[in-house]
């Protein structure tokens, strides 16, 4: 599915102290992402209705949730102004929805 390498790139990682934190971060995402598109994630080519292959567009919705994570460890962010980035992970992902 995701390789560690590929995210800890994404993330400009480097050494290996927080891949188990990373790949927490990589689990949660792959979750969140089953959840939001009522469907199991699989590798390669689904099934059946209810699975969904790891495309380009499901994998970079993933990094940039595990991106967010990595940088934003805490629930809520003291002394900042913040707004969600328009077209970023729902929009990868809103297509892919059970309806």
């Amino acid at each position: 599915m995701i390789d560690l390498a590929n995210v800890k790139m994404h993330l400009r990682v480097d050494g290996d102290e927080e891949d188990a934190l990373i790949g927490g971060y990589i689990e949660a995402a792959k979750a969140h992402v089953e959840q939001h598109c009522d469907r199991k994630l699989v590798d390669g080519d689904p099934a059946e209705p209810a699975e969904m292959g790891l495309t380009r567009d499901v994998e970079q919705a993933i990094l940039l949730l595990v991106g967010h994570w990595y940088a934003n460890r805490e629930a809520v962010a003291v002394g900042t102004i913040a707004t969600a980035m328009p077209l970023a992970v729902e929009r990868l992902l809103w297509y892919r929805k059970q309806f």
